[in-house]
């Protein structure tokens, strides 16, 4: 084209404008081209919107003038097209402004049909006068789009009290299915030349699939690791991979501000949603140690809120939806989990009533006789194996809830705007399933051991010195290792998705019941030498039988876990320990102490104190030895004074004070 070669002259001859010749050539050149500006853009105005401009078909003459524009200053192509643009936009002013019936959500979709007929119109009768490149089409729906932004804002910011959720979801869906069809249409080249920020949100044109870094175990039955292309139906991206627009967002932005209607009603919808659960496990408490339906269906839920909430922004709402789930969350935490543990109704008023009619001085002949209806009469009240199972669900369930609430954090950090990240936490959430766990965890314990503290208290009302023989095992072992055989198989089947938790369980119990176990041999006094070595003989039954706890009566042979054997082996030690002690005769003083410091080294003088009331000394025979360790083992001794003085020595020593006092007086 001659105006090109021209133009292309005059740019080559612009360091030469100081000649006057070449200045004055270049400002006819200028002037030429205000002159073929303003004879153009009166021709498009004649031809569009002049006396004939219903008859008006495209011609040659304006189809070459586009080309002419193009080379001009891009000004005069951009008033050009501002102008057209707003002509095609005249009618849809007019048909959708504020006041009339077609404007308003319940009808949104009219809106987008308007501009599909228009642009079939538009592209049929004169999409071939404009240069391709102009992306005439594009920028008719752009600017559209912007337009009907604005105006929905101005409309919802008046009619706010009309707007319900149903009408909402309603419009942003429509809205969002033809941001998607535009995003398949047109490329998005022009949008920053129509408007360099439509208010699209750049965060929402990444990937809308919450889920697509599953885990690497594949676990499908966490709804935070599965695909959500089913959930997205029509309105999702094609099935080759998430949908990068410019347009997403380019008109929904606007419902934006109104979307805590729809964080309202997620939070009606939960809260009857919890109700409903608590309704159930009152009418059909669930049990066998798996997961509670109600949790999946409470996080299958909160994964359809939060993918529809990701389609319609990433920004505010998110935070107000994650508040959502922290409140429900915890709600089914307190009220579901913990609000469904059985009770465990303790009788240790009959248990102490049991206690006080056994009669204090048991023969050795008659020790079996009486223990065993010791033990009938001590019977405490103890989870079913229903309600054990009840509380084994609890704990699967927790696990579970604990696990997926760490993957929705996750999911809820990586969709919100990053500006808003650090605003998302579920940590207390997850603690609080932590705290329901451990609840489970210490329920379990604390059943099992009511089951044995009425075997521990017969222990205790043996006459230990009058035994003169070592026999068996005694019928306290036979009975805790029954309690032990019964209850612990039951809990490790339970809980056989949970293994670590099932291993916290024996080590809970073992770090609760070695120590109490201690304080009952401390109780069985006096007792004898031959008392003592059977005491000693059942204390190595019981010992090997919790080193087997994980797999006492599993078919499966499996090493105890490292961390529950130390503590076994070291609680059962100590009562053999003390035992042993017990056996030793206190004479030689000297290396009755060393035997003591030996063999209990971590111990102190005050349970040095119990050993010798195990042997049946008295306080004035103690006062001797418990000097002496505190004389020769001052490590042992120390911090412990007040506590292992005897009565008999306290009162030598308030004696000596008042003697004291009466001579300086």
């Amino acid at each position: 084209m001659p105006l090109q070669a021209v133009m292309e002259v005059v740019k080559h001859f612009e360091n030469y404008n100081s000649i006057p010749q070449v200045r004055h050539l270049s400002e006819q050149v200028h002037q030429i081209h205000l002159e073929l500006a303003h004879q153009i853009t009166g021709d498009f105005q004649e031809a569009f919107t002049g006396p004939n401009a219903k008859q008006f078909s495209p011609n040659r003459q304006l189809a070459e003038a586009c080309l002419v524009v193009s080379i001009l200053d891009p000004k005069v192509k951009r008033d050009l097209l501002k102008w057209f643009v707003g002509l095609q936009l005249a009618e849809y002013h007019h048909l959708f402004q504020e006041s009339q019936d077609a404007a308003w959500l319940d009808k949104v979709d009219r809106r987008y049909a308007w501009l599909k007929r228009h642009l079939l119109e538009f592209e049929d009768k004169f999409g071939p006068m404009f240069p391709p490149d102009w992306d005439m089409s594009q920028r008719i729906t752009i600017e559209f789009c912007n337009l009907t932004r604005q105006e929905l804002a101005k409309l919802m910011a008046k009619r706010k009290s009309e707007i319900d959720v149903k009408l909402l979801l309603f419009a942003i869906q429509r809205t969002c299915t033809f941001e998607n069809l535009l995003a398949r249409r047109f490329t998005g080249a022009t949008l920053d030349d129509v408007d360099p920020n439509p208010g699209r949100n750049a965060q929402a044109s990444a990937s809308v699939n919450p889920f697509d870094a599953p885990d690497a175990d594949g676990d499908s039955t966490n709804p935070f690791r599965e695909e959500l292309e089913e959930e997205r139906g029509d309105a999702g991206p094609a099935a080759d991979g998430p949908l990068i627009s410019p347009f997403n967002g380019i008109i929904s932005k606007c419902f934006e501000p109104h979307l805590y209607i729809y964080i309202d009603s997620l939070d009606r919808n939960l809260s009857d949603l919890i109700e409903r659960f608590v309704v159930d496990a009152r009418q059909r408490p669930e049990g066998g140690g798996a997961v509670l339906a109600s949790c999946a269906d409470l996080f299958v839920f909160y994964k359809k809120c939060m993918v529809q909430c990701i389609q319609l922004s990433t920004g505010q709402p998110m935070l107000g939806l994650t508040a959502t789930f922290q409140k429900y969350l915890r709600e089914y935490a307190v009220r579901l989990l913990q609000g469904g543990l059985p009770k465990i109704a303790g009788s240790s008023g009959s248990l102490g009533a049991s206690v006080s009619n056994i009669t204090r001085d048991l023969s050795t002949s008659g020790i079996m006789q009486n223990f065993q209806s010791f033990l009938k009469e001590g019977e405490v009240t103890r989870y079913t194996g229903e309600e054990q199972s009840r509380v084994c669900s609890i704990l699967t369930t927790a696990e579970y809830c604990l696990e997926t609430t760490q993957q929705l954090e996750e999911k809820l950090k990586e969709k919100v705007d990053a500006n808003l990240r650090d605003k998302i936490s579920l940590s207390q959430e997850q603690d609080m399933f932590h705290n329901v766990i451990s609840n489970c965890i210490q329920l379990l314990v604390q059943d099992l051991e009511a089951a044995c503290e009425p075997a521990l208290l017969a222990m205790n009302k043996i006459s230990w010195q009058n035994i003169d023989t070592v026999g068996d095992q005694s019928g306290y072992v036979t009975a805790v290792t029954s309690h032990l055989k019964q209850t612990v198989p039951s809990i490790r089947d339970n809980l056989a998705s949970s293994r670590k938790y099932f291993t916290q369980f024996c080590v809970k119990f073992a770090n609760s019941f070695i120590p109490k176990f201690i304080n009952h041999i401390y109780k069985c006094k006096p007792i004898s030498t031959v008392g003592a070595e059977q005491l000693l003989l059942d204390t190595h039954m019981l010992k090997t039988v919790l080193l087997d706890l994980p797999t006492i009566g599993s078919q499966v042979a499996r090493k105890a876990p490292s961390s529950f054997t130390k503590i076994v082996v070291k609680g059962m030690t100590k009562a053999e320990m003390i035992l042993k002690v017990v056996m030793a005769p206190t004479e030689p003083a000297r290396a009755f102490v060393d035997q003591y410091a030996k063999l209990l080294p971590e111990s102190d003088a005050q349970e040095f104190q119990k050993v010798l009331d195990m042997k049946g000394l008295r306080r004035s025979e103690q006062a001797h030895l418990l000097d002496l360790l505190r004389s020769e083992r001052p490590g042992m001794g120390a911090g412990h004074d007040t506590a292992v003085r005897s009565p008999e020595h306290e009162s030598s020593h308030i004696k000596k004070l008042e003697k004291l006092i009466k001579k300086r007086l």
